[in-house]
């Protein structure tokens, strides 16, 4: 009896080494036009979480063209069978949440700030200091009614992505326009 667990137990330990052998080796992706970090997951075979964790991503609807993304590319080899399905399931409701390089859902950043009107104000606020309210102010590298860095626009100019882009801009470091607001009183920039 003791030496069939002692067998067992060293099958174990090798089959996790060699699991954790398997997910070790981690690749860098660099994020294209149109990526979502669901998308890179399913084409590494791995989750949205893995790739948040490795990349220390505070929002994963916010990445950006030219961006180096760690990932690992057997996550789900190294789980058990019921571990897989679980893994699966999160990833593909996940996948849903997830939105296009630097854009993202118009819903998820519109909640945060519809029904709030102080942080409504200090957006128009914000807005008003940084380029007078218009969307084609130009600042060396800082673009829009936002002056947003031109990378984080990827291009894309238009009125609708500048707001969606600063949204999820402030969400993510400042966790609201009052909060940005304040951030810029104390430091004349946010």
């Amino acid at each position: 009896m003791k030496m069939k667990n002692v067998l067992l137990s060293t099958a174990a330990a090798a089959s996790s080494l060699f699991a954790i052998g398997a997910t070790a080796h981690a690749a860098t992706v660099t994020v294209k036009a149109g990526d979502t970090v669901s998308a890179i997951a399913q084409q590494n075979n791995t989750t949205i979480s893995a790739i948040e964790k490795a990349n220390q991503l505070n929002n994963v609807n916010l990445i950006f063209v030219g961006q180096q993304l760690e990932v690992n590319g057997n996550a789900s080899s190294a789980t058990t069978t019921t571990q897989a399905t679980s893994t699966t399931t999160t990833q593909s409701s996940q996948t849903t949440q997830s939105a296009p390089v630097a854009q993202a859902q118009t819903s998820t950043t519109t909640s945060n700030y519809s029904n709030n009107s102080s942080d409504s104000d200090a957006k128009a606020w914000i807005a008003n200091k940084e380029s007078g309210g218009s969307y084609s102010a130009t600042n060396g590298q800082y673009v829009g009614k936002y002056q947003l860095s031109a990378s984080y626009l990827g291009g894309d100019y238009s009125a609708a992505n500048q707001e969606r882009v600063a949204d999820n801009y402030v969400a993510s470091r400042y966790g609201s326009w009052s909060n940005a607001k304040a951030h810029w009183l104390a430091n004349n920039w946010y």
